[in-house]
């Protein structure tokens, strides 16, 4: 078995510039190092799945590619250039627990796409789009917050998707979902990505990276362990961390200071 990050399989020399890259990304907080020499690569127009046990990193990961925190070292790579806020407006974000304001869903959207600079007919148009995309028309004028929870992120996702985005990043977009909510989740991601919107999701079912990704980055303890396509890190995993979670088990990381005594 193989402890340390496992990359990418080699690529053909006109390989595709990444999207979005982090190079040695780190982030401390707390006198502790949350996540660690971070690299990690996203390509346009696939589907990349984060996973690892809870507390592995996942979230803060999309959090400082997102360009919500800084990292305390490191870099975040645009296109090959250093992200700048217009890289991050080109990004759309989907939290596990949707954030909705004290709107009605027709507002909610108004309000992002306002944000967004978008007025008149071609905002009208958007609404619309959006709120057949969510199945949500009927309750354009119901307060947000007091949709169920799959209502609730079936707007938060038609929402991100409404602004266009080049890359939609999705922190466990269908946790605590029924089959049905989830399906329509899934539904609309992958409406995205036929698209041409490039998905990053974090998720902790195997059987939902199966559907949704193509490749996988897996994090352990605020670490990248293993890279690869879906099927053959989840079929044959090839790090200790990776394995143990696949098999259900708890991974206790070797103590390197135990080689040293």
């Amino acid at each position: 078995m193989h402890d340390g990050p496992i990359p990418f399989p080699a690529r053909p020399a006109q390989e595709v510039m990444p999207l979005l890259q982090s190079k040695s990304l780190c982030f401390d907080a707390g006198g502790k190092r949350l996540i660690d020499n971070v690299d990690a690569t996203i390509l346009p127009g696939r589907r990349t799945v984060v996973m690892g046990a809870n507390g592995a990193g996942k979230s803060l990961l999309l959090r400082l590619l997102h360009g919500l925190i800084r990292p305390s070292s490191g870099d975040i790579l645009w296109q090959g250039h250093s992200a700048t806020r217009a890289a991050f407006d080109a990004q759309a974000m989907v939290f596990q627990r949707p954030v909705m304001l004290r709107r009605s869903v027709l507002a909610n959207l108004r309000f992002a796409l306002t944000v967004k600079g978008l007025r008149g007919a071609d905002r009208a148009a958007r609404e619309q789009e959006a709120m057949e995309r969510a199945r949500l028309t009927e309750l354009a004028s119901r307060p947000a917050r007091v949709l169920s929870g799959g209502e609730q992120q079936r707007l938060a996702v038609a929402r991100a998707l409404a602004c266009k985005p080049d890359l939609l990043l999705l922190d466990e977009p269908t946790a605590s979902l029924d089959p049905a909510s989830t399906h329509a989740i899934e539904e609309m991601v992958a409406d995205a990505h036929a698209s041409g919107v490039t998905i990053v999701l974090i998720t902790h079912d195997v059987g939902q990276a199966r559907r949704m990704g193509d490749d996988v980055i897996f994090m352990d303890r605020g670490s990248v362990t293993e890279t690869g396509p879906v099927a053959r890190v989840l079929d044959t995993p090839q790090s200790s961390a990776a394995q143990a979670w696949l098999e259900g088990r708890l991974y206790i990381a070797p103590d390197p200071l135990r080689k040293i005594r």
